[in-house]
C-alpha cells in the first residue's frame, strides 16, 4: 500500500510514495418507479406513544423500530407484496444500532421490498421522523469554579460531539497553536522551553491537530512533565509512530495546527469539554452562546457509533430494503480518542498491523451496509453524525441513493465501493442521484462529499455538492487497484465552494485506472464546477496520480485555482494518460507559481533534482472543440453563451428536487 508524504514546493503539496507494505430543510420526494401491480402492501406502524406489546396496527402501534424489525422477520418468508413499516412523527432514541442481515431474515422476498418510511411519505402530511443514537442531557447548573461554564453529570458517557439547540458545539480549543520559546519534535513527542503546557488541566484528554496540503491528522497527549526549565510533551503511542510513517517523518509534526480539548483553554461561547477525570462520573462542561438558557435548551450527546447497519454473505446479499423520509442523527465515532489517534489522509487512517506493516482503514458510515443489493435510500436526511454519513461497501450492487440531504457530518457524505483495508470486490450498477451534500467534514476535514473508491457501472448524477473543506466528488481508490473500475459516469452535477480549508483536491477528483479503453473508461460530462479559488492548488476537474482512460466532455469549469490538470506521477509507472477533453467551457486558469504548457491545463513538471518523486508529463491527452472563457470574468461569459449556459442550467438537482428544497 502507498502511504503519503507531503513536501511543499512552490506553494503546492506534492506527493511521494513511502512504501511500507502498506437548519432542518424539507427533504424532496424522489421520483421512484411505481411498484408492480399486485396486492397492496402489508403495513405496520410504530409510534413514540406505542407499546412493543401491541400488534403494530394504526391504533395500537409498536414503540420501537427494533420491535417492528422482529415483526418483519416473522412475516418476510410469506411476503406476497411489499411490507411497509410506517414510523409516526417523533424521535426514536435507539439503545443499540438497528442491525439488518440476510441471515436473520431482514431482506425482501419474492420480488417484494421491506420499506421503513416516515408516516405519510410522499404526501403533504408526511411526518418528521428522527432515528437518533443520542442521549438527552439535562440537569445543567452553573459551574462553581469556571466562570461562564455550565456543568451536567453524565455518568460514564463517552462521546466526541455535542449538539446544543440543534447546532454542533465546538470542543474547547486553545487560542493559537504556537508556544512562546522553542518547540522541538522528538522521538516521543516534543520538548519546549515554554511553561504554558505545564498549566494544562487533564493533559491526557488533549489532542494536537496537524494540517498540511491535503492531509489532516490528530494525536493525543499522553502526559506533560517539566525538568531543568524545559517542558516535555509525551504523545500517545502508537499514534506518534504511525503519524511519522504516514507523513514521512516529523516535518508535518514540527508544530500543531491547533490544540484541542482542555478546560484550561478558556471560555469560548458554544464550546464544550467532557471531564473524564473521575471514571464513571463524567461531567459535561459547556459555555453557552448568547441567548441560550441551559435550563430549557435541548442538548444531545451522541452515544451510538452506528445507527443502522446491514450485512450479507458471499452469494447471499442483504437485499430489497428501502428507507424513505427519515432523519438519521446523533451518532459519534470514538476511534480517534484512543491511543492510536487519527493519523489520516483523505478519509483514511492508520492502525498497527502485523509486524512492521501498518493497516490503512477508512472512516466508517453511521449508516453502513456491506454485501447488499437493491437497497434504496430516498428522501432522507443525514445530519449531526460523527463519521461518514452513508457507506455501501464490500460487494454491494444495484443500490439507489436518491434525493437525500447530507449535512453537518464529521467526515464525508457518501462512501461506496472497495474501501480499505479491502483490495477487491464487485460493486456494480449503483446510482447516486439528486442528493444535496453540503457542510460536511465538520471535524475531519480531509473528506469528500461523494467518494467512489472502486466500482463498476456507477452513475453519480444531478447531485449538488457545496461548501466542503476538501473535495466535492472523488472517483478512485486510495491505492492502485487496477482492473476494477470501469464504465463509471459522473454526469450533470453542480459542484462549488470546495477546498475551503484544505488544498490539493478539487471539484471532481479522479485518480487511478478508470477502465481499459475509452469505451469502458470513466465519463465526466455536463458538470458545472465553479467558484472555489481557495489556497495555492486546487483543480476543478482534477485528473491526478495514475488517472487513465477518462473522457471529460461538455463541462463548465471556472473560478478554480486551476480549471483542469493534475500531477502525473511518473515514478513507478503511474503517469496520467489517455484523457480526452471535448466540448468543455473553461477559463484555463493556472496558478502563478506554475508555468503554462503549450496545451491547456495545470500540469506540474518533473523535478530534475528529485526524479523519483513529484510530477511529470501527462501522456496522450487530446483536446477537441473546447471553449476558452475569459479568465477575468468567466461566469458572465458562460451565462451569455447558449451552450455553456445550458450546462449550468442542467447541472445539479432536477427541478422538482430543487423546488422542494428551495434551491435556485
Amino acid at each position: 500500500m502507498a502511504i503519503f508524504r507531503t513536501r511543499t514546493r512552490a506553494g503546492v503539496a506534492t506527493r511521494a510514495a513511502v512504501v511500507i507494505g502498506l437548519s432542518m430543510a424539507a427533504v424532496p420526494t424522489p421520483a421512484v418507479a411505481s411498484p408492480a401491480a399486485g396486492a397492496p402492501p402489508v403495513e405496520l406502524y410504530v409510534a413514540p406513544w406505542g407499546k412493543d406489546s401491541w400488534p403494530g396496527t394504526p391504533q395500537r402501534p409498536f414503540a420501537t423500530p427494533a420491535r417492528a424489525q422482529q415483526a418483519v422477520r416473522a412475516r418476510a418468508p410469506r411476503m406476497t407484496s411489499d411490507l411497509v413499516v410506517n414510523l409516526r412523527g417523533g424521535t426514536y432514541r435507539l439503545k443499540a444500532p438497528l442491525r439488518l442481515s440476510e441471515a436473520s431474515g431482514d431482506s425482501g422476498r419474492g420480488g417484494h421490498r421491506v420499506i421503513y418510511q416516515a408516516y405519510g411519505y410522499g404526501t403533504p402530511r408526511q411526518e418528521r421522523v428522527t432515528i437518533s443514537g443520542g442521549r438527552q442531557i439535562s440537569g445543567w447548573r452553573p459551574d462553581p469554579r469556571l466562570k461562564g461554564f455550565w456543568r451536567a453529570d453524565v455518568g460514564g458517557l463517552e462521546t466526541r460531539q455535542l449538539y446544543v439547540g440543534n447546532r454542533r458545539a465546538a470542543r474547547l480549543t486553545r487560542d493559537g497553536a504556537g508556544f512562546p520559546g522553542t518547540l522541538e519534535a522528538t522521538g516521543s513527542g516534543y520538548v519546549t522551553t515554554s511553561a504554558v503546557p505545564r498549566g494544562w488541566r487533564n493533559p491526557g484528554d488533549i489532542e494536537f491537530v496537524y494540517r498540511s496540503g491535503y492531509v489532516e491528522g490528530r494525536c493525543g497527549v499522553s502526559g506533560v512533565s517539566a525538568s531543568a526549565g524545559r517542558t516535555t510533551i509525551t504523545m500517545d503511542q502508537p499514534c506518534w509512530d504511525l503519524a511519522q510513517q504516514l507523513y514521512g517523518g516529523k516535518e508535518l509534526l514540527e508544530a500543531p495546527t491547533s490544540v484541542e480539548n482542555s478546560p484550561s483553554f478558556g471560555r469560548k461561547p458554544g464550546s464544550w469539554y467532557l471531564d473524564r477525570s473521575r471514571p464513571g462520573h463524567h461531567q459535561l462542561l459547556y459555555a453557552p452562546r448568547p441567548g441560550e438558557d441551559m435550563r430549557r435548551i435541548s442538548v444531545v450527546a451522541p452515544v451510538l457509533e452506528n445507527l443502522v447497519t446491514g450485512t450479507g454473505r458471499p452469494g447471499r446479499p442483504l437485499h430489497d430494503i428501502g428507507f424513505r423520509g427519515l432523519t438519521f442523527a446523533h451518532a459519534t465515532w470514538r476511534a480517534p480518542s484512543g491511543p492510536a489517534g487519527f493519523p489520516s489522509a483523505w478519509s483514511m487512517y492508520l492502525r498497527p498491523g502485523q509486524g512492521e506493516d501498518a493497516q490503512l482503514l477508512t472512516v466508517p458510515g453511521a449508516v453502513a451496509f456491506r454485501t447488499a443489493e437493491r437497497l434504496t435510500f430516498e428522501g432522507n436526511r443525514f445530519t449531526h453524525l460523527g463519521a461518514q454519513a452513508l457507506e455501501l461497501s464490500g460487494n454491494s450492487s444495484h443500490n439507489v441513493v436518491d434525493g437525500n440531504v447530507i449535512t453537518d457530518v464529521s467526515d464525508g457524505g457518501i462512501l461506496m465501493g472497495v474501501v480499505p483495508p479491502d483490495r477487491k470486490g464487485t460493486n456494480r450498477g449503483n446510482r447516486i442521484t439528486n442528493n444535496w451534500i453540503h457542510h460536511i467534514g465538520a471535524e475531519y476535514h480531509a473528506a469528500s462529499g461523494i467518494w467512489d473508491t472502486a466500482t463498476q457501472e456507477t452513475t453519480i448524477a444531478h447531485n449538488q455538492v457545496d461548501s466542503v473543506p476538501y473535495t466535492g466528488i472523488l472517483s478512485g481508490p486510495s491505492d492502485d487497484l487496477r482492473g476494477i473500475m470501469r464504465r463509471n459516469r459522473i454526469l450533470d452535477n453542480r459542484v462549488f465552494a470546495t477546498n475551503r480549508l484544505l488544498q490539493d483536491g478539487g471539484g471532481i477528483y479522479l485518480r487511478g485506472e478508470q477502465g481499459g479503453s475509452f469505451a469502458d473508461g470513466a465519463v465526466v460530462s455536463g458538470n458545472a464546477v465553479t467558484d472555489s479559488k481557495h489556497g495555492d492548488w486546487n483543480v476543478g476537474i482534477y485528473t491526478d496520480d495514475s488517472t487513465n482512460w477518462v473522457s471529460v466532455d461538455r463541462n463548465a469549469v471556472y473560478d478554480y485555482v486551476a480549471s483542469i490538470g493534475g500531477c502525473s506521477e511518473e515514478w513507478g509507472g503511474r503517469p496520467v494518460q489517455n484523457v480526452r477533453y471535448r466540448g468543455n467551457f473553461w477559463d484555463d486558469t493556472v496558478p502563478a507559481w506554475l508555468a503554462r504548457r503549450d496545451f491547456p491545463g495545470a500540469w506540474p513538471p518533473a523535478d530534475a533534482q528529485h526524479p523519483d518523486e513529484g510530477c511529470g508529463d501527462p501522456h496522450r491527452l487530446t483536446f477537441t472543440g473546447n471553449t476558452l472563457l475569459p479568465p477575468h470574468d468567466p461566469g458572465p461569459a458562460c451565462a451569455v453563451d447558449t451552450a455553456c449556459a445550458a450546462v449550468l442550467a442542467n447541472a445539479g438537482l432536477l427541478p422538482s428536487y430543487r423546488r422542494q428544497l428551495g434551491l435556485p
